[in-house]
């Protein structure tokens, strides 16, 4: 009798202790949850052009330099012309060359040359080698992205001015176009075009052009010109970089390419 009180009473403790046994499953400790950051909106906002006037058929067709007097061919076709206003341009909303229609001529990765006809002697080039493009613009400075409105060659120019034997240029690249120069005025600073060239590429092949605005990053995949907004008075900074598929930086010249802009404030307009 005294031996099944004993077993009993051991029976009893034993559960009473299993019950109170804490396992992992049953851990009082909370589980840390991490909270996933929300993302940090842009300070600037890009978004594309609306589609503008189109010159199909506006050609360069060749580009000469003797003693210094730089002469391009321009065949404008059925309805480019130098020096024209842009049928669009007040659509637009950005600034606009009241001198028309032009030919930015860009050498290396010094800022372009806007000129309104088809020879001239006032741009200086160093006797050396040089990378020089050349494309059709519109008045408000959109470039004309087609097959035969730009001319990029690999030239030597020489002591006196001359243009030596030129080659076309084979390796992609990224040209930087707009912004440019001091915006003044609202209608000029709230919409600012940021605008480039691209070179033996067209972004269809996964390669991307990264925009850096002030900093701020921005991945572009489609080649286009694009309204930038949200733009501060004083001094921008914007960086194009030409990447590979990968993400890569695609080993080019002048890549990436960076320019210095200035927004300012019309006073007149406070009156």
């Amino acid at each position: 009798m005294r031996l099944i009180i004993f077993l009993f009473s051991f029976l009893f403790v034993f559960t009473a202790c299993q019950d109170g046994a804490k396992t992992p499953e049953s851990t009082d400790k909370k589980e840390e949850t991490k909270e996933t950051p929300a993302p940090v909106a842009n300070k600037y906002n890009i978004s594309p052009f609306d589609a503008s006037t189109a010159y199909p058929d506006a050609k360069i067709e060749s580009v000469s330099m003797k003693v210094g007097k730089i002469e391009f061919k321009v065949d404008g076709g059925s309805s480019y012309k130098l020096g024209q206003q842009t049928p669009d341009a007040p659509q637009k909303n950005c600034a606009n060359s009241a001198k028309g229609q032009h030919i930015h001529v860009l050498v290396d990765d010094k800022p372009y040359a806007a000129r309104y006809v088809a020879a001239f002697d006032d741009l200086k080039i160093e006797a050396g080698e040089h990378n020089i493009l050349a494309f059709l613009s519109r008045s408000y400075h959109e470039s004309i992205k087609t097959a035969d409105a730009f001319l990029a060659v690999k030239t030597s120019i020489d002591q006196d001015g001359n243009m030596l034997k030129s080659t076309p240029i084979t390796e992609p690249m990224v040209w930087y176009s707009r912004p440019k120069g001091t915006y003044t005025g609202k209608a000029a600073t709230d919409k600012v075009m940021l605008d480039f060239y691209l070179l033996n590429t067209d972004l269809k092949g996964g390669n991307k052009v990264k925009a850096e605005i002030n900093g701020e990053v921005h991945m572009i995949d489609n080649w286009q010109p694009y309204y930038i907004e949200g733009l501060p008075m004083g001094k921008n900074k914007i960086t194009l970089s030409l990447l590979d598929k990968d993400g890569n930086l695609v080993k080019t010249e002048q890549n990436p390419i960076s320019r210095e802009f200035t927004l300012a404030e019309d006073p007149t307009e406070k009156m």
